[in-house]
């Protein structure tokens, strides 16, 4: 089994070096009131005078059905019902969302995956059928593969034992896509109960391809519980058939990680979240005046390396090209960018300059305050350096940093304070002294932080090491 710790770990790295995937199973869908698997068959099976209760292979529920039917109508009608009524909102679906993760399967039929990524403005590519696997959507953000059919097309869904049977012959392709990602991306399994037999068939074949080489993917299982009126004997018999279960799954790299409740699931992905923002870097910062020691040469050549350094330690800056930092960032940036990161700039560098006139019913300071909050939300980290402007001939401490701090403090972001390069930052600096309480992780960095016996290169070790000790990976 997988601690929950090794699987944000991984994870994390996965969904910011790319490759991570999600397969979505019923489970997922049911936190937001759709029927699970069960649950959607229960009716079918009550018309047959069967218990899904006491049945285990709920595909064969639905084969007998049809078998004493011999019409799909009720089936398909079952699922347009089911899974175009009103629903509630499910924080599990938006974390996944959220995170850019290019790669989704599910064995659902209803739109969830889909809507909720629009609804974050994610351009995406839904593959239905076999046909839709050959055509992509131009600059897509994501691609949801539904391999057992959608909502919309109830009667190509495959439910019956005749639908898996012929699922090799009619969407051969959407075996083989799936065994390419499984070869090459890590899975988080989620909501999914590993009884269906198209997947069960699709990672033998990926086993039987790679043997002790395939890769790790993951998976989360309820600790099971003695239930009222159960007997000791059928308890320990529960427990140790699922830890056969789990120790199964490792033969496909499917590790699982225990939970006492499935609730525990959303802090989980909250905290791969939040591990994936610490790789995104805020810094905020503007010089109207250079105060010494700083100097119109060492000030922008300060700046530009420690981009340049954030940028070779895999970090991702966001800048609002604040007066004479913003050039000197962006440039040592680019410099490493072109270096060391074969030209990707959008992958490790947001370029977010502060709109200077409005056209709209927004006042400038509520559309700023908007950018900024946008701006910070998308980071895990804020650095705060130099900080003042020049108002009628006098130099003052920057306004609008004192303000995005505040914004950092109230969404909870990692805070350095560099109050050795004076302005804004120096006075943040004071303000986290005076009750560092809410920032433990700069214990034994505060007074460095204001030092001005260290020189610029000693000033970059620093901060990187700050920035580094927050990380997950």
């Amino acid at each position: 089994m997988a601690s929950v710790e090794e699987f944000v770990r991984e994870y994390v790295r996965a969904v910011s070096q790319g490759y991570a995937a999600v397969f979505a199973g019923a489970g997922l869908s049911h936190g937001s009131g759709y029927a699970n698997w069960k649950e959607l068959v229960r009716p079918l099976a009550e018309e047959i005078k069967l218990d899904v209760d006491k049945e285990d292979d709920l595909v064969s529920i639905v084969q007998y059905y049809y078998n004493e039917r011999r019409t799909r109508h009720s089936i398909n009608q079952r699922i347009l019902n089911e899974f175009t009524r009103e629903i509630g909102p499910n924080e599990n679906i938006e974390i996944l969302a959220r995170l850019p993760i290019s790669t989704y399967w599910t064995t659902n039929y209803d739109e969830l995956l889909e809507t909720t990524l629009e609804k974050n403005n994610r351009k995406v590519d839904v593959k239905t059928t076999q046909d839709s696997l050959a055509e992509n959507i131009y600059d897509r953000d994501a691609v949801v593969y539904k391999m057992h059919g959608d909502v919309r097309c109830p009667q190509s869904a495959v439910l019956t034992k005749n639908d898996y049977e012929l699922y090799g012959n009619e969407r051969p392709l959407f075996r083989t896509a799936l065994q390419g990602d499984l070869i090459s991306k890590t899975f988080l399994f989620i909501g999914f109960s590993f009884e269906d037999p198209n997947l069960d068939y699709i990672l033998g074949q990926v086993r039987a391809l790679l043997g002790e080489s395939i890769r790790d993917h993951y998976c989360f299982f309820e600790r099971v519980k003695k239930q009222e009126h159960e007997s000791e004997r059928d308890f320990l018999y529960n427990v140790a058939k699922q830890e056969l279960r789990i120790k199964d799954l490792r033969r496909y790299g499917i590790q699982a990680i225990l939970l006492d409740s499935y609730t525990e699931i959303t802090d989980i992905l909250k905290r791969v979240e939040d591990g994936h923002r610490l790789k995104n870097i805020f810094i905020s910062g503007s010089l109207g005046a250079y105060e010494p020691p700083w100097t119109e040469k060492n000030a922008p050549l300060f700046l530009h390396d420690l981009a340049k350094k954030l940028i070779r330690a895999d970090y991702r800056i966001i800048s609002g090209f604040g007066l004479n930092v913003g050039s000197a960032i962006i440039n040592g940036a680019l410099e490493e960018i072109m270096e060391s990161r074969y030209g990707h700039i959008d992958e490790y560098l947001c370029l977010r300059p502060f709109p200077q006139i409005t056209s709209g019913t927004m006042s400038r300071d509520q559309l700023w305050q908007i950018y900024r909050e946008n701006m910070i939300s998308q980071a895990g980290i804020t650095i705060f350096i130099f900080g003042n402007k020049k108002v009628d001939g006098k130099v003052v401490n920057a306004d609008g940093m004192l303000k995005e701090f505040e914004i950092a403090k109230k969404f909870g972001k990692i805070i350095i304070p560099v109050g050795c390069t004076g302005g804004a930052a120096s006075e943040i600096h004071k303000s986290i002294k005076q009750d560092p309480s809410d920032f433990p992780y700069l214990e034994g960095f505060l007074e460095e932080l204001a030092s001005e016996e260290l020189d610029a290169d000693q000033l970059i070790e620093l901060i990187c090491e700050i920035v580094k000790e927050q990380q997950v990976i």
